[in-house]
Order: C-alpha cells, then structure tokens, then sequence
C-alpha cells in the first residue's frame, strides 16, 4: 500500500522485488522474447532441441541474461529473461538467433536441406516487457515530482 511520508510516496511492494544491480546501476527489466524457425517447420525436436537450449543458455550466460523461465516447442522459442540495460533487445536477439543458427547449420548437416540459404530462424521476433510497476504508477510519480521536486532536481 502506498502512504504518503512528506512530500514522497513509499511503494511497500518494491521491496519485494528482485532486483539486479549493476556497477552504477539498479534494474527490474523483464522480457517476454518468442522467435521461431524459418517457414515454422517442426524441427526444434530430440538432439537439435537440447543443442538450442544449450546455446540459449550459453549466449545469456556470456551476457549477463538471467533466464528466468524458458520453453522450446517444436517450431518457435519463449523465453521470459531478465537483461542487463547496457544490452539491447535487438542485440540479444541478434547474438540468440544468429549463433544458434550458425552453430546449428554447422553441427547438423541434414539441417541444410531443409534451410537452404543459411538461415534457420524466421526474419522476426516478438518481444514485451514485463514489470512490477503499473504505467499509472509511474504517471502518477511524475506528476506529484513535477509539483514537488526533491533537492536534486531543482
């Protein structure tokens, strides 16, 4: 519940988030990601499934990404992720998708029939943020800050 102390407001429901912090930074950034594969074919199934996901993992890992839920069906991804805000969404989708798709095409052969052309994901991805704080939450900040400024940003 928020109750007014002064000029500010206290959120009691930010001290049950998790957040992440950074060198200069703290973050709650929560992303929804969903891609699949090119002409949707069900090819994400057996050994190549745990290559993908082994790949996912190792790509986040070297980024600094927590995956927080992951799923594979048989012909698209969702992830649900936490990302650092020095890394870009579209990056993180470049690095997923284009090393998967390399490392792939590379160890499966059989693959290259199929996805001729090298390219073994579709063109696109969907991706949505997720967070704690309602966007009515936010306005309503903003306009009591605007009304009462703290030292720092008079």
């Amino acid at each position: 519940m928020n109750r007014p102390e002064g000029n500010r407001f206290i959120f009691g429901s930010i001290r049950t988030c998790n957040y992440s912090t950074g060198k200069h930074c703290v973050f709650y950034h929560r992303y929804h990601l969903v891609w699949s594969t090119k002409y949707r074919f069900k090819v994400l199934q057996g050994p190549l499934r745990l290559r993908v996901r082994d790949i996912c993992r190792q790509v986040c890992a070297q980024n600094g990404v927590d995956i927080i839920k992951g799923v594979l069906s048989s012909d698209h991804v969702h992830m649900f992720v936490s990302v650092p805000p020095k890394l870009a969404i579209s990056d993180l989708m470049r690095l997923l998708k284009g090393r998967s798709s390399f490392k792939i095409q590379q160890e499966f052969p059989q693959i290259k029939k199929r996805y001729w052309g090298r390219h073994f994901w579709c063109r696109g991805y969907f991706s949505t943020t997720n967070g704690a704080i309602t966007e009515d939450i936010v306005l309503q900040y903003l306009e009591d800050h605007i009304d009462n400024p703290t030292d720092a940003s008079r």
